[in-house]
């Protein structure tokens, strides 16, 4: 049976909120080779993998990014689930134009039983699904991105790598900060349970807006002067903040448009071709 995602049911027992991990994580690379975390077996073909997202997810939002960014549009195929849930959790509406191409399914929580029978566990996008084996490779936004940057390069634009080895150790310690206070962050500080927890989300989210503001005077981008993956999985947070983070979730102390360099930092990510 699957398990409604509800992050707000997820909590410690001092209030805070604990985001669970994924738990679906192989990898797909050039020739199929075990990947980072050992588990390969899925090796990389143009219209062998389909892509499910939710355009209001900002996990599966960076997935869409850097498959826009690297052109496999036509390498990795896509759904779209509607962008809110249900008594089902993720719902198609062929209808609304909400389509399961590979299967006509009517729930993502399907997808998750046509690939492991026995399922049981929360329903999340991103997915990256294989049509030869009928499986799911991977829900975890963070892994999907990586695959795309390196695995397709056979069919995909090369002209840029996201995660440059010279590069590697600075993108990853932003990308460690950033997750935890502020891709997190803000979930940390929306779905907190005690005024202890809420404090503490909302200081840090701040805190790593704060450094970002005052790292983004020098630099052009996060990993310094070019673009990479810590760009890339800021972004769908950043340009959802002050439409949705700032009210809802009550990280009220400052918007992104009131800092000098984050604010033209979006916008320049957000004209990136394809981006917007």
């Amino acid at each position: 049976h699957w398990t409604e995602d509800d992050p707000q049911s997820t909590s410690s027992g001092d209030g805070s909120f604990k985001r669970p991990d994924s738990v679906l994580r192989s990898w797909v690379t050039p020739d199929g080779a075990p990947g980072p975390s050992g588990d390969g077996g899925f090796a990389a073909a143009p219209g062998r993998y389909h892509l499910y997202v939710a355009v209001n997810c900002p996990w599966a939002h960076r997935t869409m990014i850097m498959r826009k960014l690297k052109k496999l549009e036509d390498v990795v195929s896509m759904s779209i689930v509607r962008p809110n849930r249900g008594p089902e959790g993720w719902t198609f509406d062929e209808a609304l134009g909400y389509r399961d191409d590979l299967f006509g399914k009517s729930n993502l929580h399907e997808i998750y039983t046509t690939s492991h029978a026995d399922y049981t566990g929360r329903v999340t996008v991103p997915v990256l699904f294989d049509k030869e084996q009928g499986v799911i490779v991977s829900n975890e936004s963070s892994e999907i991105i990586r695959m795309f940057n390196a695995a397709f390069n056979e069919w995909a634009d090369t002209t840029h790598d996201y995660y440059p080895h010279n590069l590697q150790p600075v993108i990853d310690a932003w990308n460690e900060r950033i997750y935890a206070t502020v891709n997190n962050g803000v979930y940390r500080a929306g779905f907190a349970r005690s005024q202890e927890a809420y404090e503490k989300a909302y200081d840090d989210v701040f805190e790593t807006l704060d450094a970002l503001d005052a790292h983004l005077a020098a630099n052009r981008y996060i990993a310094g002067p070019t673009l990479t993956e810590a760009d890339i999985r800021a972004l769908p947070t950043l340009v959802r903040f002050d439409v949705a983070y700032y009210g809802a979730f009550r990280c009220n102390k400052k918007k992104i448009s009131d800092y000098g360099n984050l604010a033209g930092y979006v916008r320049e990510l957000y004209q990136l071709p394809g981006v917007a």
